[in-house]
């Protein structure tokens, strides 16, 4: 999605909707709290939080100041001050949730999954950080420590996001993945670090098979043509990994809240799934279905 009116027009309408509901919610709840009034409404509010992935910034204070208030006062009148609409940022974190839910793509039978690292701080810092004490943890990855949370996450062929969960850095990748396949059919495709029979097992109560490259002192499991292309075919969820994180932006080690922790990657996520050029697996390329 190129056009900035395409993507206002986009979330305008999802808050149309979502607003009303949302605030019958936290009335049900008990959970209403008194916000100021805003010169942003929140759809313009979610489209500055997109549009900043979509553009690929570094820094949310340089687009905001250096490109917004410069080349976007026509499209955005009512422009608040950079520290207020710092303050705004946490109203989206709910929305962009939602909002993921009816963007996220649909289970084609052939899933790959994987987690990745999002570090919070530099390994040198880790005793003195602060911001997401209780909540971050130390966790191991082939690339080496790092203190911070994992994003776990299963794609379909079409490289799109299908299921997502956050956890602290010290979670086993196994953990999460029975709760993620909840609804998905077909086979999972993962790497060594999910063997296990116990899980392989789960999943196929849940009508899942998972299938694995196998350590070199297990014993042989058949396997056909299209299960070994697929399998060396896997990695194609570190390139999603790679565009979410070094174009997208949603890991970064300067967040000095949990909430806009939430928004930043929330929003890096919808900007991926707003994407018109994600990596596919393409099964005719390798000879796995006949060209039309």
């Amino acid at each position: 999605m190129d056009s900035l009116t395409e993507l206002y027009c986009l979330l305008d309408d999802f808050c149309r909707v979502f607003e009303p509901a949302w605030k019958r919610h936290q009335l049900a709840i008990g959970a209403k709290r008194r916000q100021r009034p805003s010169t942003l409404s929140l759809a313009e509010l979610m489209t500055l939080a997109i549009l900043f992935h979509q553009l690929r910034f570094r820094q949310f204070k340089l687009f905001y100041l250096g490109y917004v208030c410069r080349h976007l006062r026509a499209e955005f009148p009512r422009l608040p001050s950079y520290q207020r609409c710092v303050e705004l940022l946490p109203r989206c974190a709910a929305p962009l949730a939602a909002l993921f839910n009816l963007l996220k793509g649909e289970c084609d039978g052939i899933s790959i999954a994987d987690a990745t690292a999002l570090a919070v701080c530099d390994n040198r810092r880790i005793r003195r950080h602060q911001v997401f004490k209780g909540l971050a943890q130390r966790g191991k990855t082939s690339m080496g420590w790092f203190y911070g949370f994992k994003l776990h996450a299963i794609i379909n062929s079409k490289g799109e996001l299908i299921r997502l969960k956050l956890t602290p850095g010290n979670v086993d990748d196994r953990r999460p993945i029975p709760e993620l396949c909840q609804g998905l059919f077909g086979q999972l495709f993962a790497d060594k670090g999910y063997l296990s029979k116990e899980l392989a097992e789960t999943l196929a109560r849940l009508r899942i098979q998972l299938i694995t490259p196998l350590r070199k002192n297990m014993k042989p499991v058949p396997r056909t043509e299209f299960e070994k292309a697929i399998l060396r075919r896997r990695a194609l969820i570190e390139t999603v990994f790679d565009e979410l994180k070094n174009l997208c932006q949603i890991e970064h080690t300067r967040h000095r809240s949990v909430a806009n922790f939430v928004v930043n990657l929330m929003a890096g996520i919808i900007a991926y799934c707003l994407s018109d050029n994600k990596p596919t697996l393409s099964l005719i390329r390798v000879n796995l279905l006949p060209q039309a």
